[in-house]
C-alpha cells in the first residue's frame, strides 16, 4: 500500500485541499480522506494533483527523428508532408526490434515525467526489414509493451492495419514493414497483439486503420462491422488536402463524408487529425458520439492545418489530445496550441470558456475524459475510490501556481506552468517521477543514446 499527502487535488466538483490518497498493492484507490489517520505515515508531497494526462495519439519509434526534419535541401521546391514521410520511412525501415524497445522505452519515461500516465500507441511497424512477418506476428508491438513495462505507463496497443499506397495503390517500398494484406491478415495480427497485452497489467487493445488511403475502403466497413466490438477504433482521417483530393477522385466522396456514410460510428471512434472537414461533417462527427484526436504540436510542425475546433465544439464534440510525432511531449503545450490557433482565426479568447468561464478547467475535463475513451476507460470521476491512482502532480511553490485561488488554480496551470512546475507523475499508485527525473532515468537515457548512435540517422 502507498499512501500520499498532497496540498491539494483535483475532483470533478473542484479543488479540495490536504489530501490524503492510499492505494492498494495493485495500484487502486483505497481511501481520499481529509482526516484520514493514514495521514501520519503518508508521503508528503507539496504540490496539486490532478489526473493523469491521456496521451491518445503516439508513433513511439518517430522519437528517433525528432528535430531531424528541420534540415533539408533548399534546392527541393518544397518541404512538406510528403517529404517529411520520405524521412519517416527511412527511419522505420532500419530500425530492429530492440531499438525499436529502446526508443519507446525513452519516450515513454520523457511521457511520464511530462505528467502523461496512459498512451494510446498507434502502431505500424510489423514486420522485419525485408517485410516478411516475425516468427511472433506481434514482436515489435510486444516491444512496445515491454517499454511500456519497463518504464511504468498504461499502454493501449493498437496494432494498425495498413494495406495500400494511396487509393486503389498497391503498398510502395518504404510501405513493407507495414503490410496487412487482407482482413483475415490483420485480424491474426490484432489477436496476437492481444495476447502480448496479458504479459503486462498495464496494457490492453485496440483496433486501427491507418487511414482511408492506407486501407480499402470496403474492408475498413467490414472490420468496423465484424471487427471486435468492444475495444476502441482508431483511424487516421483528412489529415491532408491531397488525402481529400484522391478521396474526391476514387471515392466520389471526402474521406469523412464516406465514413459516416459508410460506417455506424459512435462513441469507441477516435478520429484522428480530421484536419480539413466541411461544416457537415464536423456536425456529423459530433452528432453520431465519435471523438477526434487532435495532436497540435505535430500538425503544426508537419503544415496539417487548423482542425475547426469551435464549430466541433458548438455541435457536442468531444476530443483528446495526443504527441503523434512527439516533435513536443508536454500535454500543458499541446492545450495550449490547441486553443491559441483558435483564438488567431476566430479573433475571440473563448475557446474553451463557453461552457462554464473556466478555459484550463475545460481544457483538463474534455481531454481526459475523451482520452480515457481511447483507452477503452468510459470512467467520468477524476479520482475515485476502486480506479486506479493515475495523477499529474503540480509544484505547488511555483510562485504564480502558490497565489492562485481556487477559481483561478486550473487556468493558471494550464496557461503558465511548463515542464519545470511538473513536479511528479503517479502511475498505478506508484511515484514514477519526482523533480524532473523518472526511478531508472539514467538507465534509460544511457541505452537510448545507444541506440542512436548505432541507428547513425542524426
Amino acid at each position: 500500500m502507498n499512501h500520499y499527502k498532497f496540498k491539494g487535488i483535483l475532483q470533478n466538483d473542484g479543488w479540495h485541499n490536504d489530501v490524503t490518497i492510499s492505494t492498494d498493492k495493485l495500484g487502486e484507490i483505497s481511501s481520499i480522506s481529509q482526516t484520514d489517520k493514514s495521514q501520519a505515515i503518508a508521503t508528503k508531497i507539496n504540490g496539486f494533483a490532478i489526473p493523469g494526462f491521456q496521451n491518445a495519439h503516439s508513433h513511439a519509434f518517430q522519437y528517433a527523428m525528432a528535430g531531424l526534419a528541420e534540415v533539408y535541401d533548399v534546392s527541393h521546391t518544397s518541404d512538406n508532408f510528403w517529404s517529411w514521410r520520405d524521412a519517416m520511412y527511412k527511419l522505420a525501415l532500419n530500425v530492429n526490434p530492440d531499438q525499436m524497445e529502446s526508443i519507446a522505452t525513452m519516450l515513454y519515461s520523457e511521457m511520464i515525467r511530462h505528467g502523461y500516465t496512459n498512451v494510446a500507441e498507434f502502431h505500424y511497424v510489423h514486420h522485419d526489414k525485408n517485410g516478411d512477418q516475425y516468427d511472433n506476428l506481434s514482436e515489435m508491438g510486444s516491444r512496445m509493451i515491454a517499454a511500456a513495462k519497463n518504464t511504468g505507463i498504461n499502454i493501449t496497443l493498437i496494432p494498425i492495419f495498413y494495406q495500400k499506397g494511396g487509393f486503389g495503390k498497391e503498398p510502395a517500398e518504404g510501405q513493407k514493414r507495414f503490410i496487412s494484406p487482407t482482413i483475415d491478415a490483420y485480424l491474426k495480427l490484432l489477436e496476437s497483439s492481444a495476447q502480448a497485452c496479458k504479459y503486462y497489467s498495464g496494457a490492453n487493445i485496440g483496433i486501427g486503420i491507418h487511414s482511408m488511403r492506407g486501407v480499402d475502403p470496403l474492408d475498413i466497413s467490414e472490420i468496423a462491422k465484424s471487427g471486435p466490438q468492444d475495444i476502441p477504433f482508431h483511424i487516421h482521417i483528412s489529415e491532408q488536402l491531397k488525402e481529400i483530393e484522391d478521396s474526391l477522385a476514387y471515392l466520389g466522396k471526402r474521406p469523412v463524408e464516406w465514413l459516416l456514410d459508410n460506417v455506424s460510428l459512435n462513441d469507441r471512434y477516435h478520429l484522428v487529425h480530421a484536419t480539413h472537414l466541411t461544416h457537415s461533417e464536423t456536425k456529423g462527427i459530433a452528432q453520431c458520439g465519435a471523438n477526434v484526436v487532435l495532436c497540435p504540436t505535430t500538425e503544426g510542425n508537419l503544415g496539417d492545418g487548423i482542425f475547426p475546433l469551435v464549430d466541433f465544439q458548438k455541435a457536442g464534440g468531444n476530443w483528446s489530445i495526443g504527441t503523434d510525432s512527439h516533435i513536443g511531449i508536454n500535454p500543458l503545450e499541446e492545450l495550449r496550441l490547441l486553443d491559441y490557433g483558435q483564438r488567431l482565426i476566430t479573433h475571440n479568447r473563448d475557446t474553451f470558456a463557453k461552457t462554464d468561464g473556466d478555459s484550463g478547467r475545460f481544457a483538463i475535463d474534455m481531454s481526459l475524459k475523451s482520452g480515457r475513451k481511447a483507452m477503452n476507460n468510459f470512467s467520468v470521476d477524476y479520482f475515485k475510490i476502486g480506479d486506479f491512482f493515475n495523477a499529474s502532480i503540480i509544484d505547488a511553490n511555483s510562485p504564480l501556481i502558490a497565489t492562485a485561488s481556487d477559481k483561478n488554480k486550473a487556468s493558471t496551470i494550464i496557461y503558465t506552468a511548463d515542464s519545470a512546475h511538473q513536479l511528479g507523475t503517479i502511475v498505478n499508485g506508484k511515484l514514477l517521477s519526482f523533480n524532473g527525473r523518472h526511478t531508472r532515468g539514467e538507465e534509460i537515457k544511457l541505452n537510448f543514446i545507444k541506440t542512436l548512435n548505432e541507428l547513425k540517422n542524426r
